[in-house]
């Protein structure tokens, strides 16, 4: 059970300190939006890139934007170890995944609440994590989407016994996250939950440990 905070709810006038605050997290969530692919505009490449020469702890970068075939490889040539896209945005997925995955990183697709997964069946070989939005994209603080529960669960029948991470990314909390393991779920995006919290790197733990334990029952 992975727990990864995003720094869209964090300081961006202290990112380094904010990612200093969660020592246990087992990667930090970027999210990159263009306002083009989603209604807001975040950070980019250069922060990125700034963020990578102050931690050593895994880079998630979760691309919220158009023409990801152009924009995605750099992100993995700058040092993240995990790149996600949307299907929804990539020309050629396939191509995609298999670009990052040469560059070292690890290729992940996103997709949004309303995009089926069957669709994207055939491409679980080329990818290493699938990442299913449990709210619309484009903003932290959301409230979680029930009806993305019944995804997830068939997302993980789909992908068998192939080693690939299922996560989750939008209002995940101590409210919701034992729903999200139930069905399936062993990755898990947290923001404003984690950085909500007196103890940032404390809700890391208990959401890790609410996560193990529903696996358990």
């Amino acid at each position: 059970m992975r727990i990864t905070p995003s720094i869209l709810n964090a300081d961006f006038a202290n990112l380094a300190a904010e990612v200093r605050r969660i020592p246990g997290a087992d990667a930090i969530h970027v999210d990159v939006m263009d306002n083009h692919f989603v209604p807001n505009l975040t950070l980019g490449l250069p922060v990125v890139e700034s963020l990578r020469r102050a931690t050593d702890t895994m880079l998630d970068i979760h691309l919220m934007i158009e023409d990801p075939d152009r924009w995605a490889p750099a992100y993995a040539e700058a040092g993240a170890e995990s790149v996600t896209f949307h299907v929804e945005a990539a020309a050629a997925p396939i191509r995609l995944a298999r670009e990052l995955r040469r560059l070292g990183a690890r290729a992940a697709i996103a997709l949004k609440p309303a995009t089926p997964i069957d669709g994207f069946a055939d491409m679980l070989d080329e990818v290493d994590m699938v990442l299913l939005m449990t709210v619309e994209p484009g903003f932290g603080g959301q409230s979680f989407l029930d009806l993305v529960l019944p995804k997830i669960r068939r997302t993980r029948q789909l992908m068998g016994d192939r080693p690939l991470w299922l996560q989750v990314d939008g209002g995940v909390s101590v409210a919701t996250i034992e729903r999200c393991a139930e069905a399936g779920a062993d990755t898990f995006v947290a923001g404003s939950a984690v950085y909500s919290a007196p103890d940032p790197d404390a809700m890391v733990a208990e959401l890790r440990n609410l996560a193990i334990g529903a696996c358990r029952h």
